[in-house]
């Protein structure tokens, strides 16, 4: 079964580009704050590039990757318009088009959850293969905490391990996996852990591990 399909409801999503999607992350801007300034960065699940394009601003090398063509577009357009140093990139976060040690970070927010497991266990292995040692890699992942909370509003079913898809509106009709913190740690066993915290994001019960992380 394919379950990193969720790029399929943010392409459409993308089409509309609401401001919510466009507005870069606090944490993310105050973690740039600490890079060097000629650092090359990979934004990975960039989207409309809310990120890719407030790190380029900086002054950063980015280079932004997703599945959504339409969302890829929309930064491309953005870049050209202001002369900006980012290229784009459509593909899967499972394989990345990037060799070994190419980034100096990498940046993914709220991306590489959905799918099950292996997706996943794939996706952390490509962050850390194109991630020179050293590097640091910042993101989201949601939490196990959050499972109650999405089954109180929707039908659920684990289709394996951690991964579940609930009924309704929204992405989460696509595979989706939750872990504890513990288990977060054990897909991340080849980095070092800086920074680790369960939080809600911009609605009650949205809870999502926020973590800052070096590439071993």
């Amino acid at each position: 079964m394919k379950t990193d399909t969720a790029h399929e409801h943010w392409n459409r999503e993308w089409q509309a580009a609401p401001k919510k999607w466009t507005e870069p992350e606090p944490d993310v801007m105050a973690w740039a704050d600490a890079l060097a300034p000629e650092s090359a960065i990979l934004d990975l699940g960039a989207g409309v590039g809310r990120h890719a394009l407030a790190l380029a601003r900086r002054g950063f090398g980015v280079a932004a990757l997703d599945a959504s063509p339409v969302g890829l577009a929309e930064i491309a357009a953005v870049a050209g318009r202001e002369g900006l140093e980012v290229t784009t990139h459509e593909g899967l976060m499972t394989e990345l088009p990037f060799e070994d040690g190419a980034f100096d970070h990498v940046v993914s927010w709220n991306v590489i959850y959905h799918g099950d497991e292996t997706i996943l266990r794939q996706s952390i292995a490509e962050i850390a293969r194109v991630l020179r040692p050293g590097g640091t890699f910042i993101g989201t992942m949601l939490s196990a905490r959050r499972i109650p909370v999405e089954l109180a509003k929707a039908q659920g079913r684990e289709i394996s391990r951690n991964t579940w898809v609930f009924e309704g509106k929204g992405d989460k009709v696509h595979p989706h996996y939750f872990c504890t913190a513990r288990e977060l740690l054990d897909l991340f066993s080849g980095f070092e852990v800086w920074h680790l915290s369960d939080r809600e994001h911009d609605s009650p019960g949205s809870w999502h591990w926020h973590l800052t992380l070096e590439r071993l």
